[in-house]
Parts: C-alpha cells; sequence; structure tokens
C-alpha cells in the first residue's frame, strides 16, 4: 500500500471521526464550563455533525495541498450525494403527523386482530408490525412511532426495569433489521443499493424475508416473556389521538410514493420535498414541529460519510481481500456496535470486484449489530431520546442495553447464516 499524501490524511481523517465519536463527553463538560458558546460545542457531541466536520476539514486540506480552490471542487464534483440527499427528503415526509398517523392506524387495526388482551396485543405489534413498516416509512421514521407508542402506552405506566431494557433492546434490533424489506429504507442498504444494482425485489427474497422473520420471533419471544406483567399494564392512550383528514393522509402518503419513486433523480425528489414544505406551512394544524434539524444532520452525517470514505479504498482493498464471507459477516458484526453502519457498507461499496456472497454477508452483519449500542444505527439516537426519562435517574445503562440486545441479535444471527 502507497498512499498518497491525500488518501494518507483522509485515511487520519476518518479514524479521527470515529475517535471524535467516542469522545464527546469532552465537549459536554466544554460546554457546561463555557456556558456563553455551549450551544457551539454541544454541535461537537453530535455523531451526525462530527462526520460532517471532518469531512470540511479534508476538503480544506486538499484545497491547500494543492494551492487551488479547483482540486477541491473537482473531488466533491465526483462523490454522488443522492443518498445523503434523499434521506433527509424522506425522514422529513415520513415523520410527517399524516404519515405517522397513517401508520399508527395500521398498527392499531393489526392489534385488534390478533386473540390477545389489547395491552399485549399492542405491545407485540408495536415491535414486529413498526420496524417492519421501517422498510417503507424509513427506519428513523419507524423509530420515532414505536417509540412515541411505548412511552404513551407501557413506560409511563412505571413498568419494571428489566421490561424496560428488554423492550429497547428488542426495539433497536428490529428496527436495524426491519429496514431491509426495500432498497431505500435502512441508511446501511441505501448506501450500497444503487451501486450493486440491489432494488427492493432482490432485497425482500434475499435479506428482507430472514429479517421479518427474525423481528416476529423477537417480538412475540420477548412479549411471552413478560405477559404476564404487560397483561396488567392499562392500555389508554391520549397523546396519540390525532385527528388529520383522510384526504391530507392520502396526500402525504403519495408525497412519500412520489419520493421513493424518484429515489435517484435528486431535482425530482428535492422538488416534492418543497411541494411538502409548503403544504406544511399552509396547514400546519395538521402537522408535529416538523423534524428538519433531524434531517439535516442526518444528511450531513451521510454526506461527510460519501466525502470521507472517497479516500479509503487504498487500505480497505488489500483488507477485505483477506476475508471471506463468513469473518466480514461477524466483523461487520463487532464493529457496528463502535461505528454507524452505513459506514461499514459505505466503505465495502468502494472496493471493486466483491462476490455476491461477500455483500450479503457485509450488508446482512452490518444491520444485525445494529441494536447492540446507541450508536449503532443512526435511528437509535432518536429512540433513546424519547424513552430515557423513564429509566432510573434518566440513565439507559450501555451495558444493559448491550445485554438486553443480546438475544435478539443471536435470534438474527441464526436467521441470516442458517436460513
Amino acid at each position: 500500500m502507497n498512499p498518497t499524501l491525500i488518501q494518507a490524511v483522509g485515511a487520519l481523517l476518518f479514524a479521527t471521526a470515529i475517535v471524535h465519536t467516542f469522545s464527546t463527553g469532552i465537549f459536554e463538560r466544554l460546554a457546561q464550563k463555557h456556558s456563553n458558546h455551549a450551544g457551539f460545542w454541544r454541535l461537537f457531541t453530535e455523531a451526525e455533525f462530527i462526520f460532517g466536520f471532518w469531512a470540511v476539514i479534508l476538503i480544506v486540506f486538499i484545497g491547500f495541498s494543492s494551492g487551488s480552490t479547483k482540486d477541491a471542487i473537482e473531488y466533491l464534483d465526483g462523490r454522488d450525494f443522492t443518498e445523503p440527499l434523499f434521506v433527509l427528503a424522506i425522514m422529513i415526509v415520513a415523520a410527517s403527523r399524516p404519515v405517522l398517523q397513517f401508520a399508527t392506524l395500521i398498527v392499531r387495526l393489526i392489534s385488534r386482530i390478533l386473540p390477545l388482551s389489547r395491552p399485549v396485543a399492542m405491545y407485540v405489534t408495536i415491535l414486529s408490525a413498526v420496524p417492519l413498516l421501517s422498510s417503507f416509512i424509513t427506519e428513523p421514521a419507524a423509530m420515532t412511532l414505536a417509540a412515541l407508542m411505548l412511552r404513551e402506552l407501557y413506560y409511563s405506566k412505571k413498568i419494571s426495569s428489566r421490561l424496560m431494557y428488554a423492550t429497547i433492546g428488542v426495539l433497536f434490533v428490529n428496527v436495524s433489521i426491519g429496514g431491509t424489506l426495500t432498497s431505500f429504507a435502512a441508511p446501511p442498504v441505501l448506501m450500497v443499493a444503487h451501486k450493486w444494482g440491489w432494488d427492493s425485489w432482490f432485497m425482500l427474497t434475499h435479506i428482507g424475508w430472514r429479517s421479518a422473520l427474525a423481528v416476529l420471533v423477537n417480538a412475540i419471544a420477548v412479549t411471552i416473556l413478560f405477559r404476564k406483567e404487560l397483561a396488567t399494564v392499562e392500555a389508554t392512550t391520549h397523546q396519540l389521538q390525532v385527528a388529520v383528514p383522510g384526504k391530507v393522509i392520502v396526500l402525504h402518503v403519495f408525497l412519500l410514493f412520489l419520493i421513493v419513486l424518484f429515489a435517484h433523480e435528486p431535482r425530482v425528489f428535492l422538488g416534492v420535498l418543497l411541494t411538502f414544505l409548503a403544504l406544511a406551512h399552509a396547514y400546519p394544524q395538521f402537522q408535529n414541529k416538523l423534524i428538519l434539524r433531524e434531517g439535516l444532520m442526518v444528511g450531513c452525517f451521510l454526506g461527510g460519510l460519501v466525502t470521507l470514505g472517497g479516500q479509503q479504498e487504498w487500505w480497505l482493498r488489500p483488507l477485505f481481500a483477506h476475508m471471506n464471507a463468513t469473518s466480514i459477516y461477524y466483523g461487520a458484526t463487532a464493529l457496528t456496535a463502535v461505528t454507524d453502519n452505513a459506514a461499514l457498507t459505505y466503505l465495502g461499496s468502494l472496493v471493486e470486484g466483491l462476490s455476491d456472497e461477500f455483500k450479503y454477508a457485509l450488508v446482512s452483519g452490518a444491520v444485525t449489530g445494529g441494536g447492540l449500542t446507541v450508536i449503532a444505527n443512526a435511528p437509535n439516537p432518536a429512540g433513546m431520546s424519547i424513552l430515557h426519562g423513564d429509566f432510573r435517574n434518566g440513565i439507559v445503562n450501555p451495558l444493559g442495553l448491550l445485554i438486553a440486545a443480546l438475544p435478539p441479535t443471536l435470534v438474527t444471527i441464526l436467521a441470516f447464516r442458517l436460513l
């Protein structure tokens, strides 16, 4: 390996970004110490902002090292930012109140069909149907919906700590794998689908059905384990009862469909997004607060990943050359616990000549470990921010989350490796 200066610096900055994600406590202390600039320092605690920040440093370095901004601009022109823009658009629309109300209606209809008491039926439906819905409304939107429903129906009712941890562990794992029924909903799939030619039919027939089976087994298992406690929970809700006219719901679902249909045409789906924003401004009574900041931050993360990732192939190619499909699957599962799974799959997409078996192992391994830690999957922080307040002292113990996520992760491993 004989990297150029820019390649070496790019690899160093990428490693720095990963280390930075584990050092956010330093910046939180700086924010507390320097209250006048707390907002500035807290930016550096945001995992999504971190990759974007170090990507900017790389672009600045390319410009200075060449003595001209031309090379930096040419490098950016050579990067494909369609996926980050798509995620930005679909996150904002999918998390709108009409779309979430539509998804909530589906959950309630399914729960009424099940021959179980209402609290038990709602619980198993939230942990199974909502993660599978993430393949259509995107993982961040599904995580938001599931977490809101779980907090309203169960966490706010002072359930046991064991049930809290078991629930959040299954939720994180199931959302991570539940978005793989299509090619556009899960960030680790989205980052490779276009380049590898993986459409939604391919995802459903090769990865999605295994994921769906694991989601159902995980949801049913935790429901059976805690069925007695769940049966005693009073299944009443008030905050989720929102009234949006049916025609408004249909219009929003149609806009979501257009964004998915033109997923590879940013000039089209960004136009659809602008149309949605105009409607949301015109009819604010039918909207919650739009997740513009969250969408922009995730877009910043993926954009930074694309920018930094362009300088990593020189060391990835020889590394992958010495790994088989089995080792990359378990390696990706383990690495996902300490870095975002979209980063892993994107880096893999930079390497040419990978076998189909290797590609399957990389993507399936990346989504398998998506529930082990908060940073393992992009939607996890959203779920954590909604649910953590009901845990003891408002803190979710990282070790407790890891232990809770291990059983559903093992079920996922069996589904991907044995079926």
